[in-house]
C-alpha cells in the first residue's frame, strides 16, 4: 500500500527521470514536490500551531459491503492513492506526522445520491458510526464531517443532527448538487437550516459536472481538473444569486479546492445583471454585491502555488482560508510546507490557515 513517504519519494525520483504527466509531455519536474521541511510540532514566530487538514479522504470496507461486489469498486477509482482511503491506522499517522499534520478532518465520498432511499440511509448510517468510533479513538489527531443521504432532506436533517450531538461529528460533507438539483432548491432549507441551529460547518466536495461529460472526455482528465472545480464554482453561485445565503447568513460553508474558479473570477458576477438583466430573476434582490459573499465562505488551501494562495488570500481574506490537502490521493503533497512558502502571508495568517481558523470553526482545542 501507498504511503506520503512513498508518494514523495516518487514525486522527486519522478524529476530524475523526467516522468510525463498524462501523456501530453508535460514534464511533472516544474511542481515536483520534495520531502517535508516542516515538522510537529509546528511553530510560526515561536509559537506553536495545532495544524488541521480539513480536506482529507477515507473510506471503511464495512460501508461499501452493503452495496455488494461492486461496492469496493465504487469507493476506491483508478487514481494513485484510492487504496490509502481504505485507512490503517498506523500508516496514516505516520504519513500525518510525515507532512506535519496535527489533526485531519476526513470526510467520504463518493456521497451515494443516486441510490435508493433506504439503501442510502444505511450505507451513510454505517459511515457515520465508523467515523465516530474513529474520531473517539484518536481524538488528537482525527475529526470528521457526517455524510448525508441528501436526495431525501428530511432524512439529511435527522443524520446532521444524530452526527453532531450524539456521534460527535463536526459537520457533513456534501457533493456540488443532488443528481441535477441545485442547493439553492428550496428542498434543501430544512438541511441549511439544521446546519445554522447546530452552528456546524458544511464542507463542499464537487462530484464533477456529468451534463459536460462528452465535452470533457478525452486526455487531461478534464472530468476532473476543469469538472471538479467547476462543479464547486456552480454550486457557489447558486447559493449566491437565488438568495440561499441571504436566507442563511449564520451557514458556515467549506468550499474545496479554493473554492474552484469562483474567487479567480468572482468580480465578474458583480457585473452579470448590469450587463444581461433577462439573465437575472427581478424577484430576486441580493443584500450585497456578489463578491462580498465570498465573505461568508471559508476556502481550502488546495490551489497549489503560492502565487495562487497570494490571489485566493486578496480575493477572499486570508482569515476564509483553511489547510486542505485532499489526502491521500497526492495533489498537495506539502501543505504545510506550502502555507510556509506563501511569503505574501503574514506570521499571523500563516497560523490562521494553518490551524487556528479551523479550530474556531469546528470548536477543537488547539
Amino acid at each position: 500500500m501507498s504511503t506520503r513517504r512513498h508518494f514523495l519519494k516518487a514525486g522527486t525520483a519522478a524529476v530524475a527521470t523526467g516522468i510525463v504527466f498524462c501523456g501530453c509531455g508535460l514534464l511533472k519536474s516544474a511542481h515536483a514536490e520534495q520531502p517535508a521541511r516542516q515538522k510537529l510540532p509546528v511553530m510560526v514566530n515561536g509559537k506553536r500551531v495545532k495544524t488541521i487538514d480539513v480536506h482529507a479522504h477515507c473510506h471503511f470496507r464495512e460501508a461499501g459491503a452493503l452495496l455488494g461486489e461492486e461496492g469496493i469498486k465504487l469507493q476506491i477509482g483508478p487514481v494513485r492513492g484510492a487504496e490509502e482511503t481504505f485507512l490503517d491506522l498506523g500508516q496514516r499517522l505516520a504519513a500525518m506526522d510525515a507532512q506535519a499534520v496535527d489533526l485531519e478532518v476526513l470526510s467520504i465520498n463518493p456521497f451515494w445520491y443516486h441510490r435508493e432511499r433506504d439503501l442510502a440511509a444505511q450505507v451513510v448510517k454505517m459511515q457515520n458510526e465508523k467515523l465516530a468510533e474513529l474520531c473517539a479513538s484518536k481524538p488528537d489527531r482525527f475529526a470528521a464531517f457526517a455524510s448525508l443521504t441528501l436526495q431525501a432532506p428530511d432524512l439529511a436533517v435527522e443524520e446532521l443532527q444524530t452526527a453532531v450531538k450524539k456521534q460527535g461529528l463536526k459537520g457533513a460533507a456534501i457533493g456540488g448538487s443532488v443528481n441535477g438539483v441545485d442547493f439553492s432548491d428550496p428542498k434543501f432549507h430544512p438541511v441549511w437550516a439544521k446546519a445554522e441551529e447546530l452552528g456546524v460547518p458544511l464542507f463542499i466536495h464537487p462530484l464533477g459536472v456529468r451534463e459536460l461529460g462528452k465535452r470533457l472526455s478525452g486526455n487531461g482528465w478534464l472530468g476532473n481538473t476543469i469538472g471538479n472545480p467547476l462543479d464547486t464554482t456552480i454550486a457557489l453561485s447558486h447559493l449566491i444569486f437565488e438568495g440561499t445565503l441571504d436566507r442563511f447568513p449564520r451557514l458556515k460553508l467549506i468550499a474545496a479546492h479554493g473554492g474552484g474558479y469562483l474567487a479567480s473570477y468572482a468580480d465578474r458576477s458583480d457585473h452579470a445583471c448590469m450587463v444581461g438583466p433577462k439573465g437575472c430573476n427581478p424577484d430576486v434582490r441580493l443584500k450585497k454585491a456578489p463578491t462580498e459573499y465570498l465573505k461568508q465562505i471559508y476556502f481550502d488551501s488546495l490551489v497549489f502555488t503560492p502565487e495562487a494562495i497570494r490571489h485566493l488570500a486578496a480575493q477572499v481574506g486570508a482569515g476564509q482560508i483553511v489547510l486542505g490537502s485532499d489526502y491521500p490521493y497526492p495533489w498537495q503533497l506539502n501543505p504545510v510546507d506550502h502555507i510556509f512558502a506563501s511569503t505574501s502571508l503574514s506570521d499571523s495568517e500563516k497560523a490562521d490557515i494553518l490551524g487556528r481558523t479551523a479550530a474556531k470553526l469546528f470548536n477543537l482545542e488547539t
